[in-house]
């Protein structure tokens, strides 16, 4: 089998690195076409030994990218073709049927109940994506959750197949050399307390109320808040009206780990590269630093970094995450549900910071959403669409 991987962009996000471990635990052969953005996340799969074509694609009204795809399809040979995101999925459909594609399959990873990839779920959208999907085979959700949304909008249960997003729990663990480097790369305290946060800066994920939090906690809590988007400067503003702006890391995207996703590779805390300037550090570094992670999104499609966080053995405390509320109770370790809103977290942050330290350890959830489980299901709803 042949199949070809279609993604709207490779930037750093939750669906396109999922994207990026996910072709490493596949058993056979897979090219990726990114419609945008060939970014950071294109370079690692490059180095992965994957095949990345960029389309060049200015907008989602740019209808010339459409015979490009096409002809892309057809030069490829492919036995199947993967969509993922909105956009990619839309035209990726439209493109794998006129090119011939025998399969195709579609990823849901971001489908909330009021938003979808940050943008609200108007009818002209929802109408959009229904006619887009009855094109494809087969809808792959990324939990049980989403598979009751995309039920309730239509989709014939018998297309949906539920493939949970996976970790690589090994990459993961914590390392306390990582650790210090990166509390002395930011500034951070050996001895400070410290919140984390894990996602895109957009209004959705609800990190002012983190920041709003921390006004409330005690001086040796801070703040380290791991991703890129356009609410940046809207938590700078935030944090300087709260007076907590030294109290507060932002530290922008954080780096692919290596290919080889060895212990070493994936925890590495940055440094300088060959035109001299530093990286940022690779996400495990950056879960070894933190004391907890809170995750105050009311809206997750799956809650990828809830779980990164449990393999990293910290104590989580979120709003909202459909990757746990689908395991039974006593397998999700220190993780905790709370209300929404920065009273609620201010709260909760306070009693962990007064406990003092705890034993990292790794919850039953973890094992549970190893990849290389996903994969081996994914692999499986490939070949019952696959013809012989």
């Amino acid at each position: 089998m042949k199949a070809l991987h279609i993604i709207t962009g490779l930037g750093i996000g939750g669906a396109e690195q999922q994207l990026r471990l996910m072709l490493r635990h596949l058993p056979f052969p897979c090219d990726v076409v990114t419609l945008t953005n060939p970014g950071p996340v294109a370079e690692a799969l490059t180095a992965d030994g994957v095949r990345v074509t960029h389309l060049g694609m200015t907008g989602n009204r740019d209808l010339r990218a459409l015979p490009r795809l096409v002809a892309h399809i057809r030069s490829g040979g492919y036995d199947l073709v993967h969509t993922h995101l909105y956009r990619a999925c839309l035209y990726g459909r439209i493109a794998a049927r006129i090119a011939g594609v025998p399969a195709v399959v579609a990823t849901e990873h971001s489908l909330g109940d009021g938003q979808m990839e940050g943008r609200p779920l108007t009818p002209g959208v929802r109408a959009l994506y229904l006619a887009g999907e009855r094109l494809g085979h087969a809808t792959v959700a990324v939990s049980p959750t989403v598979a009751d949304r995309l039920r309730r909008w239509g989709v014939p249960r018998q297309r949906i197949h539920v493939v949970p997003n996976g970790i690589d729990p090994d990459a993961l663990r914590y390392d306390p050399g990582a650790r210090r480097r990166v509390r002395a790369r930011y500034g951070l305290p050996e001895d400070a307390y410290v919140v984390g946060a894990v996602g895109r800066l957009v209004r959705g994920k609800r990190f002012d109320q983190l920041v709003t939090a921390l006004a409330a906690l005690p001086p040796d809590v801070r703040l380290l808040i791991v991703g890129a988007g356009p609410e940046v400067t809207a938590l700078r503003r935030t944090a300087l009206r709260a007076g907590v702006a030294d109290r507060v890391v932002l530290t922008g995207e954080a780096r692919p780990a290596a290919p080889d996703a060895s212990a070493a590779s994936a925890t590495s805390d940055g440094g300088p590269d060959d035109a001299g300037t530093c990286e940022p550090p690779a996400l495990p570094a950056l879960l070894s630093a933190m004391d907890v992670l809170a995750s105050p999104s009311p809206e997750e499609a799956f809650g990828l970094a809830v779980l990164e966080a449990l393999a990293a053995g910290l104590p989580v405390r979120y709003v909202n995450c459909p990757a746990l509320d689908d395991l039974p109770p006593g397998s999700t370790g220190d993780a905790r549900r709370l209300a929404p809103g920065a009273e609620s977290f201010a709260a909760a942050l306070g009693r962990l910071r007064d406990a003092g330290p705890r034993e990292r350890t790794v919850p039953p959830a973890v094992a549970h959403y190893a990849i290389a489980r996903s994969a081996e299901r994914l692999a499986g709803v490939y070949a019952s669409i696959v013809r012989p």
